[in-house]
């Protein structure tokens, strides 16, 4: 579990994480037992997954989602050379406010000049992909996070800052309040080395409580 070759989430270690989690925390077990074992859900690597994970930074993920579709109809395909053809007018009529158009813009214009190449990071660990991302105007923790563990799968990735993880965490654990990253941090350290697996057990949870509510 401590090697360098970081672990990948797929239906196998998927299973090994969760019959982890289940003997580590009596919470996460509970969740398990009533909504079963979480979807794997991914997302495809590339620049296009980039400018939508940047698109969903603290809004909706259906407003994201709306602006992305845009940018996509509008483009055919999500690629960098094509992006960097569109001005801050037509981006801004897209839905892209005028700090995410910059970012989004620097991020293609940084892998168009070759100073950036996300493919590299499938190679690298958990640590210096995200530093590699985080070096990147726009690109946070959560961002970097998000792809880690959607695109690339990494298996100890804890994306605390999400608002849904934290409602999530709250529930579960029976917290007075939802919890800050920095105590979200706190108490997914229990939960090394598949921080990643209790995500998506916990994102589960969320979902499931979601659609319940709205039957």
């Amino acid at each position: 579990m401590t090697g360098s070759k970081p672990i990948l989430v797929n239906k196998r270690t998927l299973e090994q994480g969760l019959d982890f989690l289940a003997q580590r925390d009596s919470d996460l077990a509970s969740v398990m037992e009533a909504h079963g074992p979480p979807p794997i859900w991914g997302r495809p690597a590339g620049f296009a997954t980039l400018v939508r994970i940047i698109l969903e930074q603290q809004v909706s993920l259906a407003s994201a989602k709306a602006a992305f579709d845009r940018l996509k109809e509008h483009l055919g395909a999500v690629e960098p050379e094509l992006l960097l053809t569109l001005d801050d007018a037509t981006l801004k009529q897209i839905g892209f406010s005028r700090q995410k158009a910059g970012y989004c813009r620097e991020l293609a214009a940084a892998i168009v000049e070759g100073r950036f190449e996300l493919a590299a990071l499938r190679k690298m660990s958990d640590e210096t992909a995200r530093e590699q991302l985080m070096s990147l105007k726009g690109v946070g923790r959560w961002t970097a996070d998000i792809y880690l563990l959607m695109v690339l799968r990494r298996a100890d990735v804890w994306p605390s800052g999400d608002l849904a993880l934290a409602k999530a965490a709250q529930e579960v654990k029976g917290l007075a309040d939802t919890p800050s990253p920095e105590v979200l941090e706190e108490v997914g350290l229990g939960w090394q080395p598949w921080r990643a697996v209790a995500a998506r057990l916990l994102w589960h949870h969320y979902l499931s409580q979601s659609r319940s509510s709205t039957n």
